[in-house]
């Protein structure tokens, strides 16, 4: 009886795992090794010089890695992190590598991350949503949601500084819900999703241009530029924190909605007659879309093609199933975000593009690419 017990339990937890394969764990792995030698490279550079040595043992500083307090310091910050643990003593002094690399560079390593994961599950779900692989957070009007707000902020409500990241969130998600008002007529399809996209895109495109005619201070029209590019200059563990949560939220909720993303990429139709409620599934699975884009944009501003060529990549690596899909969107996205920062950091040093820059200047030529290619580019 234990060894029947036994069987069933191995045959279940085969078909539970039974969409990973070899080349789903390939792409993973690659993803992983290009983010740690990405992320030792931007971490050995600055106006402090090391060299990848030092940089290597500075990250690895056990001091940090086995000290709980110092590692809640970094992700909660210090007064959340003496409230939780009741430390009232000082923090133990840190070599002066450790303290830069620890507080100033891998910040930004962590944020390329998170950025990456987030804008590739976006444009994955949003490609699912209208079944359209040419589907992302730019086209469906999040990102210029969100960088109208940010102008708005920046050259009128300049008060709300503070608020910035939030308020490009709310942005964005405002944007998205007048697409789907706008795409709205006894229900959605994709066509309309994408069409009313397009409109909202270029209305508020064409208002954040006509802003920068009412900024006086240059100063103003540079942040707002940083923003409106996409950039991770001068992000820190504040960023980390920030963003963190929403993604960890997005995530897991992008993995448990695989399945429903499955359905609907099989047409309205047939999701119909398996039960579904296509509206309420397209549109909560739309929110989980918004949620990770925002998270992004809240943090580093609007990287385009990120969320446009990371699903497409994955998908020509591992298929189309959107388990498979979704985990791989997670590992490639930050690969590809850790890669652009580097070359925005490196490029003309020590002057730092945005990386937003480099991310449009891979993403054009590979769909060029593609353009030859393919002949069906469009259809999921």
């Amino acid at each position: 009886m234990s060894g029947d017990a036994g069987t069933g339990r191995f045959a279940g937890g085969e078909r539970l795992l039974g969409w990973v394969d070899a080349t789903l764990v390939s792409v993973c792995l690659s993803s992983v090794l290009i983010v740690i030698l990405g992320g030792l490279v931007q971490v050995s550079f600055g106006s402090y010089s090391m060299t990848l040595g030092q940089a290597w043992r500075a990250v690895l500083d056990t001091a940090v890695l086995f000290d709980p307090h110092w590692m809640l310091n970094f992700l909660l910050g210090e007064d959340l992190m003496r409230a939780v643990t009741g430390f009232r003593g000082e923090l133990p002094e840190l070599p002066t590598t450790t303290l830069i690399v620890w507080n100033i560079r891998l910040p930004r390593v962590f944020v390329a991350v998170l950025v990456g994961a987030n804008l590739a599950i976006s444009g994955a779900i949003f490609q699912a949503v209208t079944r359209n692989e040419l589907a992302s957070p730019y086209i469906l009007g999040v990102s210029s949601g969100a960088g109208l707000a940010i102008l708005l902020t920046l050259v009128v409500f300049s008060g709300l500084a503070p608020f910035l990241p939030l308020i490009a969130a709310f942005g964005g998600a405002l944007a998205f819900l007048l697409v789907y008002v706008i795409a709205w007529q006894n229900g959605t399809s994709p066509v309309r999703l994408v069409l009313a996209g397009v409109i909202v895109s270029t209305v508020f495109q064409s208002l954040q241009t006509g802003l920068f005619f009412f900024a006086d201070d240059l100063a103003v029209v540079q942040s707002a530029i940083a923003w409106t590019t996409g950039s991770l200059t001068g992000v820190d563990w504040e960023q980390v924190r920030l963003a963190l949560p929403s993604t960890t939220l997005a995530v897991v909720l992008a993995v448990l909605g695989a399945r429903q993303l499955n359905v609907l990429l099989l047409g309205e139709q047939t999701a119909r007659s398996l039960g579904m409620s296509v509206e309420r599934t397209r549109f909560m699975l739309s929110g989980v879309a918004i949620l990770a884009a925002s998270a992004a944009i809240a943090v580093a501003g609007i990287v385009g093609f990120v969320g446009l060529i990371v699903p497409h990549v994955v998908r020509n690596l591992v298929g189309s199933d959107y388990k498979r899909l979704t985990v791989g969107c997670l590992f490639v996205g930050p690969a590809l975000m850790v890669v652009a920062d580097v070359g925005a950091r490196l490029a003309l040093n020590p002057v730092q593009v945005p990386v937003g820059i480099v991310t449009g200047l891979i993403g054009g030529p590979y769909f060029l690419y593609l353009m030859r290619k393919q002949q069906n580019l469009g259809d999921v």
